[in-house]
């Protein structure tokens, strides 16, 4: 085999993470542009301009939120499972929201009626808004622990709520994340259109931007008085999966022990606070497609920030936190990671590639203009 078991355990938590950053650079940004449509266009021309600079892209880019999750199914399995059951009303309330999604796309302009057209705006931004607070909240409450345990069958128990999932620093979390999509979104939709639509679009834009970085620190601060995991047994990278071997503790600033340990993964968080600063500068100066750049790499330092304070765990237990899902006791086999690399390999520079041909074809501003004279071939 090319890579020994531990490598790709390691490889594996590098390309999950690469595509939940895709997923939120990408999917992320039509999921911003919807959540500011209500906002940003004042009347039905407007806000079919607005509609129109993702309309050909966002079933594309769907297929980054899709590639995520066969990911997480192939690589970790056991994390899989759990999500979709410990998370069920969650993943549920997303995916109800992520309905309105194609048939607003699709639906809204059928009709040349202004409450039709409204109704289905609003349908637009619940699809967009909704998933991007809930990926938050998911994220913050794996810092708190999720309840449940294994049997010695490996019968997994869960004993949370959704509502339980509403707690106060996974809200707060669910913030940092739709106002992070919210300003990915803006800077996309700044440089595709100009005008009245582009001012409104950056005033907005520029405010997530400072509200992300607010909501940042604050996340930053009350996690180092959260209680965080630590394993104090031997592990064995190299051993078949088994979450029942290791013996976990929960200690204060457990959450930072990665900082400390690496000096130089500071450097995510730190992208997560100046580069969103600078994304409103350069859109003040109308520098958007570097805004985009910009903010894109704040979306890198916050997730990276994520998985760096939580690594090695994926999924701690607050039931039984000796049986928390890590990435060397919760992943597929070896041969199933090698084979799944090889499958990336093969086609992930082809979905990036198609992706940069399709954007590279469908450049440019989306106008009134445009919109009027091509009525019945635009959203």
């Amino acid at each position: 085999m090319l890579f020994d078991y531990e490598t790709l355990k390691i490889i594996w938590w590098l390309l999950v993470g690469a595509l939940l950053i895709g997923f939120a650079i990408m999917d992320g940004h039509d999921m911003g542009v919807c959540t500011l449509l209500p906002f940003v266009g004042k009347n039905d021309d407007e806000r079919r301009v607005i509609v129109n600079t993702v309309g050909p892209h966002w079933e594309g880019n769907q297929v980054w939120f899709i590639t995520a999750g066969g990911a997480l199914f192939a690589a970790w399995p056991m994390v899989y499972a759990l999500a979709f059951s410990g998370f069920y009303w969650a993943m549920m309330a997303v995916l109800w929201a992520l309905f309105f999604r194609p048939v607003g796309f699709k639906y809204r302009s059928m009709v040349k009626d202004q409450r039709w057209r409204n109704a289905w705006d609003w349908g637009l931004f619940v699809g967009s808004f909704v998933p991007a607070v809930v990926f938050g909240v998911a994220f913050g409450n794996l810092f708190l622990g999720v309840p449940f345990s294994f049997d010695n069958m490996m019968r997994s128990t869960y004993t949370g709520s959704f509502w339980n999932l509403l707690n106060p620093f996974s809200i707060l979390c669910g913030l940092v994340s739709a106002t992070m999509l919210i300003m990915q979104g803006g800077a996309f939709l700044a440089h595709r259109t100009e005008g009245d639509i582009q001012a409104r679009t950056t005033k907005y834009t520029m405010i997530s931007a400072v509200a992300m970085v607010v909501l940042f620190v604050a996340a930053g601060v009350w996690i180092q008085s959260i209680d965080g995991y630590a394993i104090v047994s031997q592990i064995d990278p190299t051993a078949v999966a088994n979450p029942l071997t290791k013996e976990v503790v929960v200690q204060p600033g457990a959450w930072m022990t990665n900082f400390a340990k690496y000096p130089w993964a500071w450097a995510f968080p730190a992208l997560g606070i100046i580069m969103p600063l600078i994304t409103a500068a350069l859109l003040k100066a109308g520098k958007t497609l570097t805004a985009f750049v910009t903010s894109s790499f704040a979306i890198i330092g916050v997730i990276m920030t994520a998985g760096i304070s939580l690594f090695p765990f994926i999924m701690p237990s607050s039931t039984y936190p000796n049986v928390s899902l890590t990435i060397w006791d919760s992943v597929s086999s070896h041969f199933t990671l090698m084979v799944m690399l090889y499958v990336v390999v093969l086609l992930l520079p082809i979905v990036v590639f198609y992706t940069s041909w399709a954007y590279s074809v469908m450049r440019g501003k989306v106008t009134v203009a445009y919109i009027r004279e091509n009525d019945h071939t635009s959203y």
